[in-house]
């Protein structure tokens, strides 16, 4: 039995294959490209499996095309995130165009989340309208606030278009670059720890999506909440890793 999770989103798309027992025997991160659906399409047509289960943005036209079921990013990422770590109570996913945070119970049922799905602000997105704002690459970028020397900057606006204005108006003033992007990053980090926060966070917590692979972010996180995440080996799959478990668990009712 061979269950299959694809989790196609913004930015990227994540594809896992799972045995009946849980385990992940193939798994990959691809560009969601211009046609996400299509390519997520023509990519699961080289594999054989039993049910393939989509979430994601892009999880009902899956459906309508290729996947079996769908499943909402909250569960997915609820259920990926306890199969990698069971003892997880908190979770932090930033991606490419939304922000979640979300608590699970004792058993990792839901129990609180809060999702920032209609604004870009701390997104992946974000980041990259940043990066070029300074002249950065987006390397460049997440890697320049470990290099700030001047004194702290607040940027006060989370609005990307307000905030592209608000990060040219201190380069033109003569802010360095390194400072500006360290700025950036510590209105992202208040802004997450704070809806991470209001669902009444637990420990361990998770950080997951790519965000979790921005360094300073992590540390800029972990100060405000006073913890230390667990980070997945590839934090942008465990979206597509509860899919697969939830493909999983159809086949074995079936």
């Amino acid at each position: 039995m061979i269950a299959a999770g694809i989790d196609i989103g913004s930015r990227s798309i994540g594809f896992v294959l799972m045995d009946a027992d849980g385990a992940v025997i193939h798994q990959e991160l691809m560009d969601s490209g211009y046609d996400p659906i299509g390519r997520a399409k023509n990519h699961v047509a080289a594999f054989d499996y039993d049910l393939i289960v989509a979430t994601g943005y892009g999880r009902h036209a899956a459906n309508a095309q290729f996947a079996d079921q769908v499943i909402t990013e909250i569960k997915a990422y609820a259920r990926g995130a306890r199969l990698v770590s069971p003892e997880v109570r908190s979770i932090l996913d930033i991606g490419g165009q939304d922000t979640k945070a979300i608590l699970l119970d004792e058993k990792g049922a839901v129990e609180e989340f809060y999702m920032n799905e209609k604004c870009a602000a701390g997104t992946g997105k974000f980041l990259e309208v940043m990066a070029v704002a300074l002249g950065y690459t987006l390397d460049e970028f997440v890697e320049s606030p470990f290099g700030a020397t001047g004194d702290a900057i607040k940027i006060s606006s989370m609005c990307t278009v307000f905030a592209e204005s608000e990060v040219v108006s201190l380069l033109h003033r003569g802010a360095e670059r390194a400072d500006v992007a360290r700025a950036v990053h510590d209105s992202i980090a208040e802004r997450a720890a704070g809806m991470l926060k209001r669902t009444g966070m637990v420990q361990p917590a998770m950080f997951a999506g790519g965000g979790a692979k921005n360094r300073f972010l992590r540390k800029a996180l972990e100060e405000r909440l006073n913890i230390e995440f667990i980070v997945p080996e590839e934090p942008q799959l465990i979206g597509a890793i509860g899919a697969a478990w939830e493909a999983t668990r159809l086949l074995r009712k079936k």
